[in-house]
């Protein structure tokens, strides 16, 4: 993702040379530079004035810049409040999706009620037994087996 960004700088600047220039002042100074600083000089990306900025196949990192400059320069206070309300909103979805799928409380339970699910058959379970019992034998059982195998050598 971090890779997409000098990209994405590349097209945002492409853009701006085809938008009024009025629209390209209201963006500061040091943002406008640090876009060509950082921009990728192997990226080619071509815009021309007939293009349409809807249909073009740009980047969503592009496409989020564009928003910012929106909410920040370029939108009256009004579509800057519904903006920014969109955006809050959309956070508290994806934190909820979050929350949903990752809450802390709900993992151990997920795991048990997966423990609980069996879809061993019968004799894989008695085989599990036996083999859980074996591992538990105690020292003391293991060493008189050990001599009963070799009396009986």
């Amino acid at each position: 993702m971090k890779e997409n960004y000098p990209k994405a700088y590349t097209e945002v600047l492409e853009i701006l040379k085809y938008m009024p220039k009025e629209d390209v002042k209201k963006i500061p100074k040091n943002i406008l530079e640090m876009l060509k600083k950082n921009r990728d000089i192997t990226y080619n990306f071509v815009v021309t004035e007939n293009d349409d900025f809807s249909k073009l196949n740009i980047l969503d990192e592009t496409e989020a810049i564009f928003v910012n400059f929106f909410r920040d320069y370029w939108a009256t206070p009004k579509q800057r409040d519904k903006l920014i309300a969109k955006q809050i909103c959309d956070m508290k979805n994806i934190e909820k999706e979050k929350t949903s799928k990752y809450n802390p409380e709900d993992i151990f339970s997920y795991k048990e009620e997966n423990n609980t699910k069996d879809d061993f058959t019968e004799t894989e379970k008695s085989n599990n037994d036996r083999l859980l019992v074996k591992d538990k034998e105690s020292f003391f059982r293991k060493f008189v087996n050990f001599f009963k195998r070799l009396l009986k050598l």
